[in-house]
């Protein structure tokens, strides 16, 4: 892996831990006072198949490739250094506890295939109902919780599966540059890594059309929200 990149913003003050979280996730801020959500690496959990201390990098690879492809799904994502430790921060979000994405997933709801196609380039092992968030009167659709991605190996665990088969619009297939992609994320994974995730790109750019789920592993997350 290249060398750590530099670190993009200095959080302050951490006020305390988010609910529900298997890593340590913590709400802090900048000097500025602005909130964020901050994954220190050293919180992180040991996981058989992901590196210990590369979440955080996966995170801030999901919005850097969002950004980079036009999808614009992901909330700012950022290098942090904080009160413990290097790891990555990403703009908290004011949830809208009334809304549930439930019915826009069962229903292949073409609003999501921003978060549909980044899941698919980005090999995210882990895309839960939960991780689809709206802001109070907004109408964009934002995934977080982006850790378990880029994997070499094909790992889409997802609870998507009402897109399969589905040809991904046009207007997300002419943005997809796989160069691109792999140039936006240069400094945050493996070589192996960027290869996977160039071959991806050029892959669902040749044959647009969402696949089906896996029968040789688990094609779902659990729990699933």
């Amino acid at each position: 892996m290249d060398p750590a990149p530099a670190t993009e913003l200095t959080l302050v003050e951490v006020e305390g831990l988010m609910p529900g979280a298997s890593n340590a996730t913590l709400l802090a801020r900048d000097h500025l006072g602005r909130p964020w959500v901050y994954k220190p690496a050293r919180g992180e959990q040991p996981l058989w198949d992901f590196p210990p201390g590369t979440l955080g990098r996966r995170e801030i690879a999901s919005y850097r490739l969002s950004v980079a492809l036009g999808l614009e799904v992901v909330p700012p994502t950022l290098v942090a250094e904080g009160p413990y430790g290097s790891g990555s921060a990403q703009r908290f979000l004011q949830e809208d506890f009334d809304w549930d994405p439930r019915s826009l997933i069962v229903g292949a709801d073409p609003v999501l295939w921003p978060v549909v196609i980044l899941d698919l380039l980005a090999n995210n092992a882990d895309r839960k109902i939960g991780h689809l968030l709206r802001e109070p009167g907004e109408e964009q659709v934002w995934a977080i919780d982006n850790g378990l991605t880029f994997h070499t190996d094909d790992k889409l665990r997802t609870v998507m599966w009402s897109f399969a088969g589905e040809t991904i619009p046009p207007e997300f297939v002419d943005r997809l540059d796989p160069e691109q992609a792999a140039n936006a994320v240069a400094d945050l994974l493996e070589r192996t890594e960027i290869e996977a995730l160039r071959t991806r790109v050029g892959a669902v750019r040749e044959n647009p059309v969402h696949p089906p789920p896996p029968v040789h592993r688990p094609p779902m997350p659990w729990p699933v929200w």
